[in-house]
This record gives structure tokens, sequence and C-alpha cells, in this order.
């Protein structure tokens, strides 16, 4: 009886946390995207320069994926935006290089618009799939934001670097891709355990 009772207690707080996360007025809805942007800026110098590419491994892709989850699709890619912009203006936090001005032309400068698309693709779904919120589902949703994050980052790299299709493949995707599923599993195997598998929110597949 005690181990369901725990149980019972697990599922309730899951279920608060979702319910919290969705009924947060607009103000607070922004301090957690704020407060996401400063997890990822804090991830991003967990970093470690590769000889043979322009683009490093870093930590933030994790919290890129996970502010899609805590702070659903708008607020989550809004998290990327206030990360991105705080860069620009000064705070010294990106993986590769503090000047703002070099960011924009940067050969990881595809990354950024990346962090911002994949938070809300994860995000939209979680919050509008009861099945999405299932480990399998989600880590799907998190490889596809790791796909999203490579599309525009490989695209941009080979614009500023010249680099053909095998050679952008070799130095701004391949290298990443161990690590990155790591991390999406990771992603995965938190938002599972923090997501209700019971409707609130009006999801689409929820009991009538």
């Amino acid at each position: 009886m005690q181990n369901i009772a725990i149980i019972d207690r697990y599922v309730w707080a899951k279920y608060t946390f979702f319910r919290w996360r969705c009924s947060l007025a607009l103000t607070k809805k922004l301090g957690l995207a704020f407060t996401m942007a400063l997890l990822t800026g804090l991830m991003a110098q967990v970093k470690i320069f590769l000889p043979f590419s322009p683009v490093p491994i870093t930590g933030q892709v994790f919290a890129v994926l996970m502010s899609g989850v805590i702070c659903g699709g708008v607020f989550g890619s809004l998290s990327q935006v206030i990360y991105i912009t705080l860069g620009i203006i000064g705070i010294p936090w990106f993986a590769c290089s503090s000047q703002s001005s070099y960011l924009l032309t940067s050969p990881t400068a595809g990354y950024l618009i990346g962090f911002i698309v994949a938070p809300m693709l994860i995000g939209r779904y979680t919050d509008n799939y009861i099945g999405a919120r299932k480990f399998l589902p989600q880590l799907k949703l998190m490889i596809l934001g790791v796909g999203v994050i490579y599309i525009f980052g490989a695209i941009n790299l080979a614009l500023v670097m010249k680099f053909g299709l095998w050679e952008t493949l070799a130095k701004g995707v391949v290298p990443f891709v161990i690590i990155d599923l790591i991390k999406a599993i990771l992603a995965a195997s938190a938002s599972w355990a923090m997501l209700p598998q019971s409707s609130y929110n009006a999801e689409t597949d929820r009991e009538k």
C-alpha cells in the first residue's frame, strides 16, 4: 500500500507541474523562459573544441531540447531568442565567440537558429498530444529537435565556410551524432519523468 501511495503522489506531482506550467501568468512564463535562457548559457560553457571542425561539442543542446518541455513551444523558442539576444548585447557565453559582430556571420550561427525552432516543435507536440509524453515519442521528438538544429547549422556552415556536402557533414554533423543522441535520450528520460499521462490542456488526443 505504501508503494502505491508513493506512485500516486508521483503521478499527482507530474500533473501538478504540468498544470502549473500551463496556467502561469504571462510575466511568470517570461520569467521561466529567461531562466531557461540562463541555463542554456551556462550549459554553453561546457564545451570541447575539435581540431578538425569549427563547431565545438557543447552541453547547451540538452537545455535547448528541455526548454520546449519546460516552457512549452512558444516560450521555449522565446527562451532561445533571449539567450541569443543577451549574447549579442554583451554576455560572453556563446560557445565559439564572445564577439557579437562575429556571431552573426560565424560558422555556428545556423545552429543558433535551430535552437529557436527545435523547442517550438517539441513543445507543441508535447502540449497537444498526451501520447507524445511517453518515453519513445519523446525520444523521437528530441531526435527531431537535434535534426532541426543540424539542418540549420549545416546549411549555414556550408555557406560560410564554402564546404561541399560531404565536408559539411564530416565537420558539422557526424562528429556530434553520438553525443547528441545521448543528450536526446537524457532529455527524453527527463521529460517522460516529469510529464503527466493524463489530459489537462485540451489535448488533441484526449478522451472525449
